[in-house]
Order: structure tokens, then C-alpha cells, then sequence
């Protein structure tokens, strides 16, 4: 493939590439940011690329994989790490949590929520909770991997509605 017939497989990507991002970030602008910077780390490494692979499958693994790092960046910039003799800032006040929805219910409220979901949802979204990525709850549940998926979707809104109500 030629370097031009590289480029314009990437402009005719970049609808579909924008989406993904846009899936990722849930914001217009992180997402235009995160397509360039996809844009040009594939242009980097074109070389790497070898024929008769997925090229959307490539550039959009490039995508996923900048975002990735960039959240654990962001995560490692906010972490405090108290240096002083007597851990001093460890031992100040912390939020309460009480401003956020979360912060207001109770695990017991949160328990008595998700166990009055119906069977056919309450069992995936448990074990996703538990842990369970969805290819392997739809294993052991032996149903479709997008039945798990929307089973798990529904799920989640029903919590959503029921535990903004207690609020």
C-alpha cells in the first residue's frame, strides 16, 4: 500500500473513527483531540502495519489504546502522595461523599435495588459486578453475548431510575 492510498484509507475512516471516540470520551471536544492524536500516531507507524490485516480493526485499537493511556495518566496526575514526616495530610478531613448521589444511599438501599430486578437481569448484572467480563457470563449463562449485553444495558437503567428516586 502506498503511503497516499494509506492516508486516504484514513480520511475514510474518520466518521467511524470519530464515533468511536466519541463513544469513548462523551465529549465533542476530547473526542476531535483524541482523532488527531489517533490520526498521527498511525501516520507514525505505518510501517508497522501489514497488508491484509483489519485496518479498521488497527486504527481503532490505536484509538482505544491512547485513550487507555491517557485516563491512567489523568489518574496518575491526581493521586496525593503524602511525603511529610508525620503523614500530616493523610490525616486531614476528607469529602464526605454526601454531595453525590452516591454518597447518599446506603449499600443496604443499593442491595434491595439491584434484588428486586427480575431474574433475567439481576443474575448478569451481578456477576458483572462480580467481576465477570461479558463473553464469560454469556458462557456460563449459556445465552447470547448481546443478550448479556442488554440485559446488563436494561439493568443498569432500572437502577438508574429506581436509585434516583430514593435520592
Amino acid at each position: 500500500m502506498t503511503k497516499v492510498q494509506f492516508q486516504q484509507r484514513i480520511l475514510g475512516l474518520q466518521d467511524n473513527m470519530f464515533h468511536f471516540a466519541l463513544q469513548l470520551t462523551a465529549n465533542r471536544d476530547e473526542a476531535k483531540d483524541l482523532l488527531q492524536d489517533t490520526i498521527l500516531k498511525a501516520l507514525d507507524n505505518e510501517k508497522k502495519f501489514v497488508e491484509n490485516t483489519n485496518f479498521k480493526g488497527w486504527i481503532l485499537t490505536i484509538m482505544r489504546n491512547i485513550f487507555i493511556n491517557n485516563y491512567r495518566k489523568m489518574l496518575n496526575s491526581q493521586t496525593i502522595i503524602d511525603k511529610t514526616e508525620n503523614l500530616y495530610h493523610l490525616n486531614l478531613p476528607q469529602d464526605s461523599g454526601l454531595d453525590t448521589p452516591e454518597g447518599s444511599l446506603n449499600v443496604q438501599d443499593i442491595t434491595r435495588a439491584i434484588n428486586r430486578l427480575d431474574k433475567d437481569m439481576k443474575e448478569p448484572f451481578s456477576m458483572l459486578i462480580a467481576g465477570y467480563k461479558y463473553d464469560e457470563i454469556a458462557e456460563k449463562l449459556k445465552l447470547p453475548l448481546g443478550t448479556v449485553k442488554n440485559r446488563i444495558f436494561l439493568a443498569r437503567r432500572i437502577l438508574q431510575e429506581n436509585l434516583k428516586e430514593m435520592v
